[in-house]
């Protein structure tokens, strides 16, 4: 007799728990600069979160959150910087490491 299995969707938010695990991650997507990889993680990392909190402290949508940080979204400079002061963070400029020849 074969024993079923009950499978659930992996949700990488739920593996997010902390400050320094949501600053890895955006890193971790701001490193590549692929646009639509960052607002992906910055909804995984807003999810992880409480997308309803994030909505109440950025003044914005839930609907609005959900779509613009999605691959498919590409959110504007203000819902970049108010969900990242919502977690209590703030874009900064850093010098690139040289590339590889």
């Amino acid at each position: 007799m074969t024993k079923k299995v009950k499978l659930t969707r992996w949700d990488a938010a739920d593996d997010i728990n902390s400050i320094e695990d949501v600053i890895a991650h955006l890193e971790a997507a701001f490193e590549d600069g692929d646009t639509a990889e960052i607002a992906a993680m910055l909804g995984i990392v807003a999810r992880s979160q409480g997308m309803a909190q994030i909505a109440e402290k950025t003044g914005l949508s839930r609907e609005h959150l959900y779509k613009s940080l999605s691959e498919a979204g590409n959110p504007t400079l203000e819902t970049l910087v108010r969900v990242l002061g919502s977690l209590g963070l703030r874009l900064a400029v850093v010098e690139r490491e040289p590339e590889a020849a």
